[in-house]
């Protein structure tokens, strides 16, 4: 096997990427991927170098492959490390560089070791083998699936660190009405309550794919989305470019629900989608509206997997707020390979514990969840 590492995705045809990814997986094509560095939203300067690490074998066949960045600090990854690159500050060791699999920018789960087995335990062991050689601290793989949780296992040395998420689970609901019928009472109301304050502000939307929005519309798109970061003094991590190129890419995969009023625009939620998973991403406004973020996140998203027959709505992180909106808890996985032997006993200690607060964590998030208890016991 060999193992090589590509400083830009377009150096490997989109095809041949594509092919090794189990499902549709819109993070992991190589159309969102390429998108990122074609629009400057990745790279050096942005502290995401793109370092992807393909196997082939000696006939030159792709057999594996894993997106990663060289990472010079831990801003866009969701999976909080901060506190161990302070503590390795502290005790004079580099932190950074890092290695990290992950999609940048957004803690969305999926595919991280693409293709065969074996050849992926060849590229983790060829990728381990060599970080210190290179100056990297670590390796680490960011909410993973299940074929790279059991492969990740049965390594030597890997760390596993738990989180919590909240997905919303279509149960096969006719529409939205129907699904409020599962909750209980007070909740019901509530919801119903906060679609009602929209609907009375003369909040109206429209749902588009990526090859309806035209440049103006993406303009508008961008502007709330970067407002979101401008009204926390923060520059926005994608850049506008960014939009343009997915829209030309994969615009069969984009969704964008804009709220008007009197037929103007003032907000917007940009959601991508498969076969089966809506996932809600970016949002933002350019004026404040009482209830419209749970509208246009949300309840829109929910309507929109009921219509379409999609199975599962991942809003993003951050959640308890999405726990009383019917959305349950779910474990995630990241993985962590750390070269510094007395930092890796350190964080081993740490995750065995926050692994059983986590666990617990999401077992009193499912009790509190806003269903009836017939439907409660149901899930």
């Amino acid at each position: 096997m060999i193992i090589e590492r590509l400083e830009n995705l377009s150096e490997l045809p989109a095809d041949a990427w594509n092919g090794l990814l189990p499902t549709h997986q819109p993070f992991m094509r190589h159309e969102f991927l390429s998108s990122l560095e074609a629009s400057g939203s990745v790279g050096r300067r942005t502290g995401w170098k793109p370092s992807h690490y393909i196997v082939r074998d000696f006939e030159g066949t792709l057999r594996a492959a894993m997106p990663a960045y060289t990472k010079y600090h831990s801003y866009g990854e969701y999976v909080f490390d901060w506190a161990w690159a302070d503590a390795c500050h502290r005790a004079g060791i580099d932190y950074y560089p890092k290695l990290l699999s992950a999609v940048p920018f957004s803690p969305v789960g999926g595919a991280r070791l693409l293709g065969e087995p074996d050849a992926c335990v060849q590229l983790l062991l060829g990728l381990t083998g060599k970080l210190e050689g290179r100056g990297l601290s670590g390796l680490h793989i960011n909410f993973t699936d299940s074929y790279a949780d059991t492969l990740l296992a049965e390594q030597e040395g890997w760390l596993e660190r738990l989180g919590c998420q909240f997905h919303w689970h279509n149960r096969g609901y006719r529409d939205f009405q129907d699904f409020l019928d599962a909750l209980a009472s007070r909740k019901r109301k509530q919801l119903r309550k906060e679609r009602e304050q929209v609907a009375g502000q003369g909040i109206e939307f429209e749902w588009h794919d990526g090859a309806s929005l035209r440049e103006q519309s993406w303009d508008f798109v961008y502007a709330c989305y970067a407002n979101t970061y401008a009204v926390r003094g923060q520059e926005p991590y994608l850049t506008r470019a960014f939009f343009s190129e997915l829209a030309a890419r994969m615009p069969e995969a984009i969704r964008v629900v804009l709220a008007l009023q009197a037929g103007r625009p003032v907000a917007m939620a940009f959601y991508l989608r498969d076969e089966n998973i809506l996932y809600g991403r970016y949002w933002g406004c350019l004026a404040e509206f009482d209830r419209l973020h749970f509208e246009t996140c949300f309840y829109q998203g929910i309507d929109y997997a009921i219509r379409e027959g999609i199975t599962r709505f991942d809003a993003g992180a951050q959640g308890e707020h999405k726990l009383i909106r019917g959305f349950e808890p779910v474990l995630t996985r990241s993985w962590h390979y750390l070269v510094h032997p007395g930092l890796r006993t350190a964080v081993s200690q740490f995750l065995e514990d926050e692994r059983e607060g986590i666990r617990r964590y999401a077992q009193a998030a499912a009790e509190a969840l806003p269903f009836k208890q017939e439907d409660q016991a149901a899930l």
